[in-house]
């Protein structure tokens, strides 16, 4: 097992990440902005969906979807379509522009990482995928909150538990 210092390290490290991922949003096209992307790229990774499954993917509440699913809908990236076994409910899925928009991004982002990573040897890049990898596994479904028991000083009147009974402080008054 690794020493505290270690973990301290690693924690400062995965901090530094947040720069990474920065440099990666710029290259964004100015009309697809990161939440644009994810839709794209989930996707284009999943195939069709339903937008409840779609928030679930991206973790995020179902009115962040809704303005995410709109944007990329309003440039024809995407289609809403009936889903035949609710028709209340829609499935989403790409259009070509999206699948061409989606393949655009992807160059976008290999060309950024081949350009930064181009000192790096091929084994070095195979391992940075697979500690990666790794360490995305070691903390299972991040879009799930783990249950947890409630923080030591919240009251009723400070917390709020979610739907998955874990209880977070907050400034909000209860209703």
């Amino acid at each position: 097992m690794a020493e505290q210092a270690q973990y301290e390290e690693l924690a400062r490290q995965l901090s530094a990440v947040g720069a990474v991922k920065r440099d990666l949003g710029r290259i964004l096209p100015h009309d697809c902005p990161a939440g644009s992307a994810a839709v794209l790229t989930l996707l284009g990774q999943y195939g069709d969906m339903r937008m409840s499954r779609l928030a679930e993917l991206l973790a995020v509440d179902m009115s962040v979807t809704s303005r995410h699913v709109a944007h990329v809908a309003d440039r024809g990236w995407i289609e809403r379509s009936p889903d035949p076994a609710d028709k209340r409910s829609r499935i989403l899925h790409l259009t070509a522009a999206g699948r061409a928009r989606l393949d655009e991004l992807s160059r976008r982002t290999s060309q950024l990482l081949a350009d930064r990573l181009s000192d790096w040897s091929d084994d070095e890049v195979g391992l940075l995928i697979q500690l990666m990898t790794r360490l995305r596994e070691s903390f299972g479904d991040c879009r799930v909150a783990p249950q947890r028991p409630p923080h030591p000083y919240a009251s009723a009147a400070e917390g709020v538990t979610d739907a998955h009974g874990v209880t977070e402080l907050t400034t909000r008054t209860p209703a």
